[in-house]
């Protein structure tokens, strides 16, 4: 364990229950501000985009609301997020956001704002790429020499190098012996793909040779591909390194040699850009992330490497120069420039907990205080907990602050799911290819018990779910007062819902003596939708594409109790097979065996 700690500088936990991985995140100045002062970009698996600009008053603080300059989400999982000119016509910075089937590229832009809450950011797609095949990751550069601008090269799951020169698509090539993507970099001195094959060895594939290869929609028909021109796509150097790498990073400081960084499962390598080993380190732990950053001295390069150990450790080439201790396990790690702090740290865990730190030398050592061993006088606790009673009866008389208990809430929301569906359908503008799209009925009631101004009422369901209603506003309600809404939830997309929840959102203001505007305030509750929603009853079938075998631990449990609108009761547990007909056309069929512990 380190003795020295990771300095928090700033920090923050990005949302709830979302996942990230290497590509997330990225630094740069990606709102053209000019200051050299980096901003901070995380994507994540749910599709949240978000841009911080962290200026805590003092270390360690926690984060403000102006520190995140913007969040928006973009419907679809984020694979990568990258920085560069990716717009023809302008040199300036632009942000490129991967998707699983889709490449956006987007201008950050601010506007001064007028009130206290600062300036407001926007962000403006500039143009996009709908991918035939899944993407696995990117990298970009000013590809064949170009200047002033950045071309972008995606590499798929399936081994198709697909490169974009800005809004228009180049071509795209396979890698010879593909299995499993590896980790893709760029090196602009060599002009030249890095790539880690699935036969553990570092490939290396020039762009002209790229340019000049068969292209890959030629590949798909034999004939075809002997009458192509083009040649067959060559490596151009290769190194075995016997093992999977997590990571490749192309770098070139002070204009000297460029060096190519690989960090593999137990070792760390730096080559040279025609393949030969500058160096290698053997690791005692299994690293997770990390980043060359810069050379302190001519000759050498210091790297960043984060471990699973929860250690951040510093090297000169191979030399171990400093090591310390992180609150997590980072799967991304990067140096910004923030304000007048030039090499903030800023790491990246798979959970979202997002850090800028720096390095110190403060010792975190606790010492347990002394025990007090005299004896308890229990009649001057009693006295004095009756005055410390007496003195907070007093003050919650007196402020002007609303209380947090749950037995005075102000204002709440309930609601109620009907048993039923509607016997006519409020389905409307569905794309369900279905004969008649079932809709089901939600009663909301909001009760008041004070003054309440500007109630708002908004119902969330998850797409492709959706509601006949999803904004409410009512007048403002008075002490001991209701209001109630009803509205209809339905399949709208040609897809199965991941859940069958929603959520109902009342906001609004409750005046007090020093605030007769009100003190914005929120209530919300959450209800659950039936499966008969989304499917009905269909005949079982053994014959499927893909089946599943699910071993418990207990016998199965009745379909009468875990499907209560789908079997009848009077079957009782002799129904073992149970077949599910969905609006969007699959069908599902679940068997409970008789004389095993199986689903």
């Amino acid at each position: 364990m380190s003795l020295f700690k990771a300095r928090d500088w700033w920090s923050t936990i990005l949302g709830e229950k979302e996942e990230f991985d290497q590509g997330c995140l990225c630094v740069a100045d990606v709102d053209n501000s000019g200051s050299g002062q980096d901003k901070v970009i995380v994507g994540s698996y749910k599709g949240y985009l978000r841009i911080f600009n962290p200026h805590p008053v003092k270390p360690g603080d926690e984060i403000q609301p102006e520190d995140l300059l913007l969040e928006v989400q973009l419907r679809e999982p984020i694979l990568q997020v990258e920085v560069g000119k990716f717009v023809s016509g302008t040199e300036g910075l632009h942000l490129a956001v991967l998707h699983c089937r889709k490449l956006c590229v987007y201008a950050v832009s601010g506007t001064q704002g007028n009130v206290e809450h600062g300036n407001q950011y926007q962000i403006k797609l500039m143009y996009e790429h709908n991918l035939q095949r899944t993407a696995c990751n990117m990298t970009y550069g000013p590809f064949g020499g170009v200047k002033g601008r950045d071309l972008i090269c995606i590499q798929s799951m399936d081994g198709m190098l697909m490169l974009f020169e800005q809004e228009s698509y180049a071509f795209g090539r396979f890698l010879p012996g593909f299995l499993l993507p590896g980790p893709l970099a760029y090196s602009s001195r060599t002009d030249s793909f890095i790539t880690v094959s699935s036969c553990q060895q570092v490939e290396s594939y020039k762009y002209q040779v790229l340019a000049f290869a068969t292209d890959a929609d030629e590949r798909q028909d034999t004939e075809q591909r002997k009458l192509s021109s083009g040649k067959k796509l060559a490596v151009d150097w290769v190194l075995n390194i016997g093992e999977q790498a997590r990571d490749i990073c192309v770098v070139s400081f002070n204009q000297g040699v460029s060096s190519v960084f690989v960090l593999g499962e137990r070792n760390f390598f730096c080559l040279k850009d025609n393949g030969q080993i500058r160096f290698m380190k053997k690791l005692d732990y299994s690293p997770s992330c990390f980043i060359p950053y810069c050379s302190v001295q001519e000759g050498t390069i210091n790297t960043l490497i984060a471990n699973h150990s929860k250690m951040l450790n510093v090297y000169q080439d191979v030399t171990l120069k400093w090591a310390t201790q992180l609150p997590c396990i980072p799967v991304s790690v990067k140096v910004a420039n923030f304000q007048d702090l030039k090499g903030v740290i800023v790491t990246l865990s798979d959970d979202g907990h997002l850090q800028c730190s720096y390095l110190g030398t403060d010792p975190s050592l606790f010492q347990a205080p002394k025990v007090d061993s005299r004896e308890i006088n229990y009649e001057e606790m009693n006295a004095e907990m009756k005055e410390l009673q007496k003195i907070i009866r007093e003050a919650t008389k007196t402020q002007d602050v609303l209380p947090e208990s749950e037995k005075q809430r102000d204002v709440t929301v309930t609601a109620e799911v009907s048993p039923d569906l509607d016997e006519e359908s409020q389905a409307v503008d569905s794309e369900v290819k279905a004969g008649a799209v079932p809709s089901i009925t939600v009663k909301i009631t909001i009760q008041s018990t004070v003054s309440a101004q500007k109630p708002n009422l908004a119902v969330c369901v998850q797409a492709p779910l959706a509601v006949t209603c999803d904004q409410f506003v009512f007048d403002d309600l008075e002490p001991d007062s209701s209001e109630t809404v009803v509205l209809s939830v339905f399949l709208k997309e040609n897809c199965s819902p991941p859940e069958l929840e929603g959520t109902c959102i009342v906001s609004y203001n409750i005046p007090t003596e020093l605030n007769p505007e009100g003190i914005p305030q929120v209530s919300q509750c959450n209800f659950s939708l039936p499966l008969k929603l989304v499917c009905f009853p269909a005949q079982p079938s053994k014959a499927a594409n893909h089946k599943l075998t699910i071993d418990t631990n207990k016998p199965p449990i009745s379909f009468v109790t875990l499907f209560p609108d789908f079997v009848d009761p009077s079957e009782g547990d002799q129904a073992n097979a149970l077949g599910f007909q969905f609006l969007t056309g699959s069908k599902t069929t679940l068997l409970a065996s008789k004389t095993s512990r199986k689903f």
